[in-house]
């Protein structure tokens, strides 16, 4: 039956995979319309269950996997390459670099680059004062009144006070915690493992292809398409709640820019059309729509930075960078396993902030990672580990450090000025307008940093319309582009339905949804590690794996003993004379 349903669609695809996910999805978006409630009960108990009980799991489960990757690229895989011996990269370092951001992390830098640090600037994890915080939010009159009542707030000895050196050092350091090597390490996992055995076997990009050395030709079977249909449905989640934070940063924008309402009516409009640019740039195809527009975003993204750079306090900046660069290195081993364990029994700030990024971040992992492993045939493991880990994290670390460093002096030249709409009034969206507003042209950089949200927004939708039209079918090329257009259209319909419904609310509880939805991603990409090594050890011959110069020096051996073998030709004897 869905194989006729899919010949009369005019499809290429797996109907099972395509089909059941497209209906789980729309029964969900159906059934959180007409039991909002229900299901925020259900999902919001869920995930606080997997938060307080396993939110450790998510700790060590991400520090595991950059451990693994570093492991991986520097052990004698490294220079295993992803494909033939004699493949090369399609694409030059500078557009892959472009594709990664735009499709990885470029909104998220763009929604909490000013947002998070000013956070944790007035309420430090580390501070244990996080009621007292929420309870002067709620009391404080001006913004300006609770600034004043953040400084005055007592702490613990050796806690760390708000607004404080101290705070603003953590500050930084948590945000590159949360969006730095360990973010990419949970995108780089599934896309060496998805390259390697596309690549390598030959195997279809699906989640289940993973499963290869487990499963074998199963992977074709019920189990290998029930992993399928849970990947593809939780890809459509997380990049749903990225669609609904850049929607509200998008119409944040406007709003300060012409006046334009915030309201559901206006953030649906714009989300129809952004969908219509991702579908457009989604009918061009990767090489055209999706290159094209990284490149444009990735260079608007660092016209800004630029800007922020030197339109501000530039010496101050700069010496930010060195000082954050190096506040976060001494701080990722630390982070890497803390858990909030004390006071005993409360699960306190990390369930809010660390465990959901992991949680969220996870379920994006099947979508950036495909879009990962197709950009990046013909490089070496270790090449490709140390790119995808180095060039994305490196520039996080300067645009959290710039942007970051620059909201926290504006809050300690103008108390209240950010810590006041961002931490008091709860306004994240909002939070980069607010912090562009101090420096000059600020309509004019408002408009602009808009441009960059709505395109960064245009690529991470036709990156994962992609990327689940490759999940659905298991091919890289030659699919209706019906079924591309179809993904595009449907992330922007289930974002839009959530908003039309319940508002931010709605957000709120795919966030919970979400939560719970990444430990089984957490248990896959264990096996992930596993299956990976397996097969690297059946399929790369031991002569591969020796260094550079014991291969190339047992090379010449081969040929000099070729030569050697040869028999030698007797010298033809002169006639004699008669």
């Amino acid at each position: 039956m869905l194989k006729k349903l899919e010949r009369a669609l005019g499809l290429r695809t797996n109907p099972v995979i395509f089909f059941s996910s497209a209906m789980l999805a729309l029964i969900f978006v159906v059934a959180s319309i007409a039991f909002t409630d229900e299901v925020d009960g259900i999902f919001r108990a869920a995930s606080d269950a997997v938060k307080t009980n396993l939110g450790w799991f998510y700790i060590l489960g991400v520090t595991s996997f950059l451990g693994f990757l570093l492991w991986i690229a520097c052990s004698r895989y490294g220079h295993v390459r992803l494909g033939g011996k004699d493949s090369r990269p399609e694409y030059s370092n500078l557009s892959w670099f472009g594709m990664l951001f735009a499709a990885g992390i470029g909104t998220i830098l763009m929604f909490w680059g000013v947002a998070e640090p000013i956070n944790h600037f007035a309420n430090p994890p580390f501070s244990g004062a996080h009621e007292e915080v929420g309870e002067l939010a709620e009391t404080a009159g001006t913004a300006e009144q609770f600034a004043e009542g953040l400084r005055e707030l007592p702490v613990d000895a050796g806690a760390t006070a708000p607004l404080s050196t101290g705070a603003a050092n953590e500050a930084v350091g948590f945000a590159l915690y949360h969006f730095g090597f360990h973010t990419w390490a949970i995108f780089s996992l599934p896309a060496l493992a998805f390259a390697y055995f596309a690549y390598k076997r030959g195997l279809p990009f699906r989640v289940s292809s993973i499963f290869h050395p487990i499963l074998g030709d199963r992977i074709n079977g019920p189990i290998g398409k029930t992993i399928d249909v849970v990947a593809v449905v939780g890809t459509l989640f997380g990049v749903a709640v990225s669609i609904g934070l850049g929607t509200l940063q998008i119409n944040s924008g406007l709003n300060g820019l012409f006046g334009i309402e915030i309201s559901g009516t206006v953030q649906i409009l714009i989300i129809a059309v952004v969908t219509t640019i991702a579908t457009i740039s989604v009918v061009t195809g990767l090489d055209k729509g999706v290159k094209w527009l990284s490149n444009i975003n990735i260079g608007m993204a660092v016209a800004l930075l630029l800007f922020i750079l030197f339109a501000g306090s530039t010496v101050f900046l700069l010496r930010g960078v060195i000082e954050s660069t190096g506040n976060y290195l001494s701080m990722i081993v630390p982070l890497s396993f803390w858990n909030d364990t004390l006071p005993a029994g409360d699960w306190g700030w990390q369930g809010s902030w660390t465990v959901f990024y992991w949680a969220w971040t996870i379920t994006w992992a099947p979508f950036v990672g495909i879009f990962v492993a197709r950009i990046s045939k013909g490089r070496t493991v270790r090449e490709f580990v140390l790119g995808v880990l180095g060039a994305p994290v490196a520039f996080s670390i300067i645009w959290f450090s710039i942007f970051g460093m620059s909201s926290i002096n504006i809050e300690w030249s103008d108390p209240g000025s950010l810590v006041g709409p961002v931490v008091q009034e709860g306004d994240t969206a909002a939070a980069l307008f607010s912090f562009l507003e101090h420096f000059p042209a600020s309509e004019v950089l408002m408009a602009f940093s808009v441009l960059i949200v709505v395109i960064f927004f245009t690529t991470s939708a036709d990156s994962a319309s992609l990327v689940v039209d490759m999940l659905t079918s298991g091919r890289t090329t030659n699919t209706p582009v019906r079924q591309r257009v179809f993904w595009a259209v449907l992330s922007g319909v289930v974002a839009a339905t959530l908003i039309a419904a319940t508002g931010q609310e709605a957000l709120q509880a795919l966030e919970q949804v979400i939560t719970v939805l990444g430990l089984p991603f957490f248990l896959i990409a264990f096996v992930m590690m596993y299956c990976l090594v397996k097969a690297m050890r059946k399929d790369i011959p031991e002569e591969e794996l020796l260094p550079r110069r014991a291969r190339l020096l047992l090379e010449q051996h081969r040929v000099l003993q070729q030569q050697g073998d040869k028999p030698k030709q007797e010298p033809e004897s002169e006639p004699e004379p008669s």
